[in-house]
């Protein structure tokens, strides 16, 4: 599972490298390659919501400069593309689109971190990470045995706020690299 859209892409290219092919990529995030003789390379963008037709002229442009749609959705998702390297593997053709690419990057990392951090809140309001009664009260190894018990649960309740620093963190990269292309 990936974090970050462009080690995402730099893995797969790998898996590409090493003489496989992507064949399929489940909606649990499984990647299904198969052995080739030939080279490939994979590329990924993100899209905002798209209306069917709109959908469908960009599918369109891409498939006809040779791309594979192995993977996406009109609804706003990351969009898998994949053909045999050429030596033309770049699906932005100029500074602007590249441009525009990070700023829906900067999106998508902010409102999945603003969903986490709302989710964070509602789960934090009215209690903290250890929800065991008297917890702190105890002593000896009464306090030791309940609080190791517990530990794995708090950790887990801190996933939404691990969470909103990935997904802070993936802004932040992606506002850099937009900010970059503003000023060359």
């Amino acid at each position: 599972m990936f974090f970050d859209i462009e080690k995402e892409e730099q893995w797969l290219n790998d898996q590409l490298q090493k003489g496989y092919r992507c064949t399929n990529i489940s909606g649990l995030g499984i990647y299904t390659f198969e052995k080739t003789d030939k080279r490939y390379v994979m590329k990924l963008d993100y899209q905002d919501y798209l209306a069917k037709e709109k959908f469908r002229d960009y599918k369109g442009i891409y498939e006809d400069f040779g791309w594979t749609f192995i993977k996406g959705s009109s609804m706003g998702s990351i969009q898998y593309w994949q053909k045999e390297d050429d030596h033309q593997n770049e699906i932005f053709s100029d500074r602007q689109s590249k441009r525009n690419y990070y700023k829906r990057l900067m999106s998508y990392s902010s409102g999945l971190g603003m969903l986490f951090l709302l989710f964070s809140y509602m789960l934090y309001k009215d209690s903290g990470l250890y929800l065991t009664d008297g917890l702190w009260s105890m002593e000896g190894s009464l306090f030791w045995k309940a609080f190791i018990f517990e530990t794995p649960f708090a950790l887990l309740r801190l996933f939404p706020v691990i969470m909103v620093v990935f997904y802070g963190g993936s802004y932040y990269k992606a506002y850099r690299k937009y900010s970059m292309l503003a000023e060359k």
